[in-house]
């Protein structure tokens, strides 16, 4: 098993933040792991909030706000250092979004999972409301075997994916358009188009709620008409 290095990219949220804070760091890991959540230009009271946090919770805290004056979101910038970081390590690279909340084992088994498959370039979790249905952005699985792991030709999000250290060493995420805002898209088809397979695990469920870390993106949902506007003419949630 290589290591694990976990990240979670957060701006404000804090609540539904530290759900996935705690729930990450009484994880079940076995073997040699780190846990650094990005703080991506929080609010003053919202940083301050994740400093006592990572102290109370040991979890390493890195603000963005000291390393660059770019306005969030500074996603890409996040990949870069924790591929980086990883690849220095020899670790595996997990992504979990501050709206998701694993299961203890959730980490572990999906660790293992993409160990055993070599031909690995991601490992999904899939995703589930507070009643277990599968929801965004799988809802293309919710016919699928509960039971079972799947080769996906669909792009893997990352609320809570692991990024293998075979696929991390052969892809720069430098190469990668900076003017985009989110990545997850790109990344899978990158993986595969290099020869890797991108896995689901139906028998690893997380819990999921939908943009919990970016609220203005329920408009796509109660007002569709209102976020395809917000997001066209003002540039947001660019993939």
């Amino acid at each position: 098993m290589k290591p694990l290095h976990i990240i979670t990219p957060v701006k404000d949220s804090i609540d539904s933040t530290l759900q996935t804070i705690k729930a990450i760091m009484a994880s079940d890991i076995e073997g040699e792991w780190k846990y650094t959540v990005y703080n991506d230009f929080s609010t003053a009271e919202n940083t301050e909030r994740l400093e006592f946090y990572a102290v109370e919770h040991g979890f390493e805290l890195v603000n963005l706000a000291d390393i660059t004056d770019h306005p969030s979101p500074n996603y890409l910038l996040v990949l870069q250092i924790s591929q980086q970081k990883a690849l220095e390590a020899g670790a595996d690279l997990v992504i979990v979004e501050s709206d998701v909340v694993v299961e203890p084992d959730t980490l572990r088994l999906l660790a293992e999972g993409a160990a055993v498959r070599p031909d690995c370039g991601i490992a999904a979790s899939v995703t589930v409301d507070e009643n277990k249905v599968i929801n965004y952005p799988y809802e293309f699985a919710q016919d699928y075997d509960s039971r079972k792991v799947y080769a996906v030709k669909r792009h893997c999000s990352f609320c809570c994916s692991l990024l293998t250290n075979s696929f991390l060493s052969q892809y720069n995420f430098c190469e990668m358009d900076s003017g985009k805002h989110w990545y997850d898209v790109h990344i899978s088809q990158q993986s595969r188009a290099m020869g890797f397979l991108n896995y689901l695990f139906l028998n690893l469920p997380v819990l999921h709620r939908p943009h919990g870390s970016r609220p203005w993106k329920q408009l796509k949902y109660t007002n569709p008409w209102k976020y395809y506007w917000r997001k066209f003419t003002q540039g947001f949630d660019k993939i």
